[in-house]
């Protein structure tokens, strides 16, 4: 068979570091409509099917080499099959994240083009019976006693998966797998498609000089100039979302302020500005995209029927009663129903503190700013207002104190407080000029595991936040292979020549990313399948960055990562005090929202039937009317935009953040009751949560480290839900 030279191929180079394209400097930036760069990494669309086709062809024949030979052993089975499937997973996984971070049209079709190859080998991988019947050998042979517990586990997590993959199916109900398997990878693409494309599809510009041009002075009655009529309306928004909007508008060509339905742009539209009108055009756009309100092309809505469908299906196949079943087979959880008597039992604990944070909220509308019916589009702003009155302080107050370079350096210096870590910028090929590099090295200074920091929102980028690992730690012929991982957010980037500042609430988000990061990079697992996050329960992978969020609370981590923007002062002790008392401002509110995605996420996988009448949106108005206080409007397509279920790999897995969150608060407990900075409670986390990747239950981790099973009740103190309402 032909080869790619390495240099002819990025793709099919593992030497090192993805070769994304020139070293990072973190100096310049792209153009602002960077959408249009196409080839800016040197990873370019041409490379894509090539790569992937070479590497499925190379795989193809070593298993059928590794088939004709009778014995199945680690070394000569497992190893190289291992390898095999490494370099297929690391080329795809560049693919696949610069499709999230850089998409362009001429990528994103290379990739939706590739998908169903590497959808069909995974397939095919998990229904031959062959390969599930050496796996059996090779855990009833005498080879077996003597491996490792991490060995041991990755060879019975691979016959839990062959089992879960349809290799026990007849031919004629395998050809049928396999072709659920590729619908369902293509809708979900389109699905995450769909969403960048209708989030990018809208832009509402407000005309106005540019603030740098005289402004011409007028009277009411004279006629206001349309300068001043702009600012009217958009008053209320902070200075930093104004010029955002305002450089956004210069980037386009246009003069004014630019807004979009980006998170940096859409929310301090939603919580600042005086504008209801304004206000409710953003909802109305943010709440029906990629819906039937939209351009036809882009509507969700057929995609998320064939999605539930298929995956009912594929439970069937396989012998579950539903696609929560199968979800579970896996999962620390024991059945559906068990997941949704927890999320009853914890939305019954925190109704009446939700039903009491409505109450005040509507009231403080009413008296307060005159809204005496209070829209969906008046919450984030009620409840900004709210908290800035009972509180005495907003959320732009604090923003000012958390800039990114004093927010950085503050999370890292946590990191070596707990673990004995010393992070230090580093340089590598990236693919756009804001991504930063990392290394993270022990006590020694031995190097233990590397990671980008990808920050800003843009178009080319699709919304949320997330950790994906580049390069997993294992041991080959010549050592142990470094860590890599990816951390992405969607904030707001740096305007008028100062640093990026962050909400706290990003400061929140940035901690729990870099939290599945360490879970990554620190493991101490040997063998790739357990390694890191891999093997870990779907419904554990939270804790370690739910774990993270806590230490954003604690005034002797957050007062060393402020400094005012202006006066370069350190946060005040008053202020850190008042987000303290607010630091459950409407918690039975946000709670409510979580166990009303997870509870429709696992009712629509487990006693729901796509097409037989029920809608999709009908089944969520059946969950709101039992769990929710505040119901959205008539018009609202949240599940449009629900891309964890439907395009990420949450499908019946939603409940995780609770589930993991009631085991991150427990561990966390021990932090509060030993000292929050101690160094040996951070060893015991490290060693026996982090370290273990995937090695063992997650139950077995957690006991472990706590000394026991976890308990519900340190979730509900963090939450403020254990006093009496």
């Amino acid at each position: 068979m032909s080869t790619f030279n390495h240099s002819d191929n990025p793709l099919l180079d593992f030497t090192g570091l993805p070769r994304f394209g020139k070293t990072t400097s973190h100096s310049t930036k792209l153009s602002k409509d960077d959408s249009q760069v196409v080839g800016y990494a040197e990873v370019k669309p041409e490379h894509v099917a090539p790569a992937i086709v070479q590497l499925l062809g190379e795989n193809r024949a070593l298993i059928e080499r590794l088939l004709a030979d009778p014995s199945a052993t680690w070394d000569n089975f497992v190893q190289p099959l291992t390898d095999a499937n490494e370099r297929l997973s690391r080329a795809w996984g560049q693919v696949g994240h610069l499709n999230a971070v850089m998409n362009s049209p001429e990528l994103r079709e290379a990739y939706n083009a590739t998908l169903p190859k590497i959808t069909q080998y995974y397939a095919e991988l998990g229904q031959n019976l062959a390969l599930f019947e050496k796996f059996k050998a090779l855990r009833n042979s005498p080879e077996f006693a003597g491996l490792s517990a991490a060995r041991k586990k990755i060879i019975e997590n691979e016959l839990r998966d062959f089992r879960l993959g349809g290799a026990e199916l007849p031919d004629a109900q395998k050809a049928r797998y396999l072709e659920i398997q590729e619908r369902l990878a293509a809708l979900s693409s389109r699905f995450s498609d769909n969403l960048l494309d209708a989030t990018n599809d809208f832009t509402l510009v407000i005309e106005g000089a540019p603030s740098s041009q005289p402004s011409p002075v007028g009277r009411r009655g004279d006629g206001l100039s349309r300068e001043r009529e702009s600012v009217n309306e958009l008053s209320g928004l902070p200075d930093d979302a104004l010029q955002a909007a305002q450089e956004a508008a210069l980037a386009a060509g246009k003069t004014g302020w630019l807004f979009t339905l980006k998170a940096p742009s859409y929310m301090p539209v939603m919580q600042y500005a005086d504008n209801r009108a304004l206000r409710e055009k953003m909802y109305r756009a943010y709440g029906t995209r990629a819906s039937e309100f939209g351009k036809p092309e882009l509507d969700n809505t057929p995609l998320m029927d064939e999605i539930v469908k298929l995956r009912g299906e594929e439970a069937a196949l396989l012998g579950f009663a539903s696609f929560g079943e199968l979800s579970l087979a896996s999962k620390m959880a024991n059945s559906p129903q068990q997941v949704v008597e927890f999320m009853r039992e914890l939305a019954q604990r925190a109704r009446p503190f939700a039903e009491r944070d409505l109450a005040e909220l509507r009231e403080f509308a009413r008296a307060e700013l005159g809204l005496a019916e209070m829209q969906a589009w008046d919450i984030g702003y009620a409840s900004e207002k709210l908290r800035e009155k009972r509180y005495a302080f907003s959320e732009q107050e604090v923003k000012q104190y958390f800039p990114e370079d004093a927010v950085l350096p503050g999370m890292f210096k946590l990191a070596g407080t707990l673990y004995g870590l010393q992070i230090k910028s580093s340089v590598a090929p990236v693919w756009h000029d804001d991504v930063r590099f990392f290394d993270i090295r022990d006590a020694q200074g031995q190097l233990v595991g590397q990671f980008y920091l990808d920050l800003y929102a843009r178009n080319s980028k699709r919304g949320g936040a997330w950790m994906d690992d580049a390069i997993t730690r294992r041991r080959t012929a010549s050592g142990i292979q470094t860590p890599v991982a990816y951390l992405n957010c969607n904030f707001s980037a740096p305007v008028g020549g100062r640093p990026a500042l962050f909400t706290h609430d990003e400061v929140i988000t940035l901690f729990h990313e870099f939290g599945h990061g360490l879970h990554h990079l620190l493991t101490e697992v040997e063998d790739l399948g357990v390694s890191g996050i891999n093997g870990v329960e779907w419904d554990a992978v939270e804790l370690p960055s739910q774990f993270m969020e806590n230490f954003c609370w604690e005034w002797e981590v957050l007062h060393g990562m402020t400094r005012h923007t202006e006066t370069n002062e350190k946060m005040p002790r008053a202020l850190f005090d008042k987000m303290i008392a607010a630091k459950n401002f409407q918690s039975g509110l946000q709670t409510l929202r979580q166990i009303e995605f997870a509870l429709f996420d696992m009712l629509m996988h487990s006693n729901f039937e796509a097409g037989s009448g029920k809608t999709i949106l009908q089944l969520l108005d059946e969950v709101r009317a039992e769990v929710a206080v505040l119901v959205p409007p008539a018009f609202h397509r949240f599940p449009h935009s629900f891309a964890h279920i439907f395009a990420g790999g949450y499908a019946a897995g939603y409940y995780s953040y609770k589930w993991a969150e009631v085991l991150s608060a427990d561990a966390y407990s021990l932090f509060e009751e030993n000292g929050i900075l101690n160094p040996d409670v951070g060893a015991r986390f490290r060693g026996e949560i982090l370290a273990m990747g995937g090695s063992r239950d997650a139950m077995q981790s957690f006991a472990a480290f706590r000394g026991r099973e976890p308990s519900i009740d340190a979730l509900l103190r963090h939450n403020g839900l254990l006093e009496t309402p």
